[in-house]
């Protein structure tokens, strides 16, 4: 069965092209662009990843990893977090959620983040 990717970004278009990206690299994918939608897809869906962007409406994306950290159900679920933010203080933040990589958005391209997903998922 293909792995389940949940992509949670408010830039429609980058959500687009990741999602192409990730569905030709033969995976499921679910597209959220708030956070408080994003978590509740996680919660229905139980996706086997979550890229996630932290700047996010209606629910930041720090926000979104201390509640899935919350929920027993849901907190082995891999995270990657995708952002423009780039401080020291917003990685240490991210990385105190056990977080799987934290990818600075202009620093990699589609196929990058792609090997990165991939690469976690299998572990």
């Amino acid at each position: 069965m293909a792995k389940k990717v949940l992509i949670i970004e408010d830039d429609t278009a980058l959500a687009e092209n990741l999602s192409s990206t990730i569905k030709a690299g033969g995976m499921e994918v679910l597209v959220c662009h708030d956070g408080e939608a994003g978590f509740r897809q996680a919660e229905e869906k139980k996706p086997d990843l979550i890229l996630l962007d932290l700047v996010l409406p209606k629910k930041h994306g720090f926000k979104v990893m201390e509640d899935l950290q919350k929920n027993p159900n849901l907190k082995s679920i891999p995270v990657v977090v995708l952002t423009n933010l780039e401080s020291p203080h917003d990685i240490e933040k991210a990385s105190s959620f056990g977080i799987k990589a934290y990818l600075v958005k202009a620093n990699y391209t589609l196929s990058e983040i792609l090997k990165k997903i991939k690469e976690v998922l299998e572990g």
